[in-house]
């Protein structure tokens, strides 16, 4: 049967009140700090969700600017929170973690009172300031793989300097998590080392690049202690228990990105497994023993709580591409009469490419006329996946482990068809949590924090239960082996897809 479905990123907020299972016993609280809005989930130890609250967010934006106010954050996150124990004790709680947009950062006072607005993940004005943090530490970014983006904190952090030269001195760096969990606490704490990626930290030294910042002029004052995800960095204490329903004394556990916390909610967690997120654009996630060395900078890998390692990549095609477009379903219907499509599609959400390969001048394109609406939107469908399994190709390419299944999260898994159609295209079994977002990642975290001698995997998959595992039809890879040739040559002769990843995906893809 096919339902009805929205595209949406899997970092998209319901904003609608609380909802219980009616479950009893002890539960984790998670805690996403988004763009709209504030999620808190309550979690059982076999994954049910005992409860569940939002809170909407506002910013202001003016061009390359978008900032929030620290305070909408915080009492977005009580809100949210009450909203999620509404009908629990607040004894029940064993843990909280608290996860936010990557690279929003600010500047509070000693105390972890804000001197700044919160500039966010998006925030595009410190592009000089990424241009001279990218060149002083020109050896260190080759190193770990990374290039600073104007959207990083430690651009941003630079840019404050500049704008407010005078607060540096009392200044401390805060990211958007870092302000939650101060307020749980009641004092400042340390940072985790995946919100800090982007603020330069070094993850293979673990530690901040103190040559680095004396060339930026930074002091060491203004970086906070770095613990690794799930370190316990305090409890709650009286006023944010009054505040937030949480009893005092609930231990507060170190959290991350919330793309890192995303993978953590879909249970995606051993090496070798990926978790492939597709709402409006196309995220990959995996696991590795190792750091992921890519030439091309497309990927960078984070470090799990277990020092493992966590790479990915963001593309810019997606479900984006059927937004406005009606009645989904029947076009699903029409859409399954073509497979193959007699037309191959490069469906961009917007112009440049980042993932599987880097390309800013990269357009979406049609290979050929659609017969009619339903070969059209097969098309549609149909690149999304080859670019999936694109990416898939490009990832074994730079020496990562991919086994089976796949785990799929995002809006697009709302369509039936389209989960087996990618399951087809890839040729694997792709498995559907009963629930994936941030959230329900940062209560498997809180989880992981506070009980001893359970790996991050091993708790993820206690607490994260699959819906459904689709298992690809025999004989369908093979049957979009020519499209996907096709697309792979385009790409190539674009200039946009190098030579190397073209030859291993065409052998390998």
């Amino acid at each position: 049967m096919l339902r009805r479905y929205k595209l949406t990123s899997q970092n998209d907020k319901s904003r609608g009140s609380a909802v219980r299972t009616g479950a009893s016993g002890p539960v984790w609280v998670g805690v996403d700090v988004g763009t709209q809005g504030v999620r808190a989930l309550a979690v059982t130890a076999d994954g049910r969700v005992a409860g569940r609250g939002s809170a909407p967010l506002t910013g202001r934006r003016d061009g390359a600017r978008h900032e929030q106010r620290p305070g909408d954050w915080w009492t977005a996150v009580t809100l949210a929170v009450r909203e999620a124990l509404r009908d629990r004790a607040p004894e029940s709680v064993r843990g909280v973690a608290v996860c936010s947009t990557s690279g929003t950062v600010l500047l509070t006072d000693r105390d972890g009172r804000p001197l700044t607005g919160g500039l966010m993940y998006d925030d595009a004005r410190a592009s000089d300031e990424a241009r001279r943090a990218q060149e002083a530490g020109a050896e260190l970014w080759e190193r770990l793989g990374h290039r600073v983006q104007p959207s990083w904190a430690l651009a941003k952090v630079l840019w404050l300097a500049r704008a407010r030269p005078g607060d540096l001195a009392r200044a401390r760096l805060a990211h958007q998590a870092d302000l939650v969990t101060a307020r749980l606490v009641g004092t400042p704490v340390a940072t985790d080392s995946s919100h800090a990626l982007k603020t330069g930290y070094d993850l293979l030294g673990e530690r901040w690049p103190r040559d680095l910042h004396d060339r930026l002029g930074l002091p060491a004052a203004l970086f906070p202690e770095v613990v690794r995800p799930g370190t316990v960095l305090g409890e709650v204490g009286a006023r944010a228990a009054a505040e937030t329903g949480l009893a005092a004394g609930t231990p507060v556990v170190a959290g991350m990105t919330d793309g890192c916390a995303a993978q953590l909610g879909s249970g995606a967690l051993r090496v070798g497994r990926w978790n492939s997120v597709l709402g409006t654009t196309l995220v990959l996630k995996g696991v590795s023993e190792a750091p992921v060395r890519d030439p091309a900078g497309v990927m960078y890998s984070h470090r799990a709580p277990d020092g493992s390692w966590l790479p990915g990549g963001a593309s810019s095609v997606g479900g984006g591409v059927l937004a406005g477009v009606a009645d989904l379903p029947r076009l699903d219907a029409l859409a399954a009469r073509h497979e193959p499509s007699s037309a191959v599609a490069y469906p961009l959400v917007s112009p440049g490419e980042r993932f599987p390969f880097l390309a800013p001048q990269a357009e979406g394109f049609m290979l050929g006329t659609p017969r009619d609406e339903g070969d059209r939107h097969a098309a549609l469908l149909q690149g999304v996946a080859l670019v999936e399994r694109l990416a898939l190709a490009y990832v074994r390419g730079l020496g990562a482990a991919v086994d089976d299944p796949v785990t799929f999260t995002g809006g697009a898994v709302r369509s039936d068809y389209w989960t087996r159609l990618r399951a087809d295209v890839l040729g694997r079994p792709a498995r559907i949590p009963e629930h994936a977002d941030a959230a329900l990642g940062m209560a498997v975290l809180a989880a992981y924090g506070t009980t001893p001698g359970r790996s991050p995997a091993d708790v993820a998959e206690s607490m994260v239960r699959i819906r459904t595992v689709v298992e690809p039809r025999p004989g369908m890879a093979e049957r979009f082996a020519a499209p996907f040739r096709r697309l792979v040559d385009e790409l190539e002769n674009r200039g946009w897809l190098p030579s190397e990843a073209a030859a291993h995906a065409r052998e390998h893809g």
